[in-house]
């Protein structure tokens, strides 16, 4: 049985899935890019700042399923131009101890949804 996990706390989906999906203890974060859910509008220009945008958006769904980044087992890091790896990693990193980090990929890709430059999706179990 799953349960649907969505909060006006990250930005609504653009397509048809939902922000997570939970079975039992797992939770399934979707992709998240660098949009403000205030706004609806992306966040441009600065790649340490759409990474941290995405982050955020993370970070609401977990919340709304009663969890945190201490509750991330893997994550998915997909980026327009690995050239920007070392700024993504700063920002990323500083939402984990790198103790107790996550399993994770980092994937340069030709586009993402919207054009950006980094979607992060994430597995957490409770």
């Amino acid at each position: 049985m799953k349960t649907i996990i969505n909060t006006p706390k990250a930005p609504a989906p653009i397509g048809p899935y939902n922000q997570a999906v939970l079975i039992k203890d797992t939770l399934y974060i979707s992709g998240q890019i660098p949009i403000n859910p205030s706004t609806g509008e992306l966040v441009e220009g600065d790649i340490k700042e759409e990474t941290r945008q995405s982050m955020e958006n993370l970070k609401a769904i977990l919340e709304e399923a009663s969890m945190t980044f201490e509750n991330v087992m893997k994550t998915s890091i997909f980026i327009k131009d690995m050239h920007q790896f070392n700024e993504i990693n700063e920002v990323y990193g500083s939402y984990f101890d790198a103790a107790t980090a996550p399993a994770r990929e980092t994937v340069e890709v030709a586009n993402l949804p919207k054009f950006v430059n980094v979607e992060i999706s994430m597995i957490a179990i409770k």
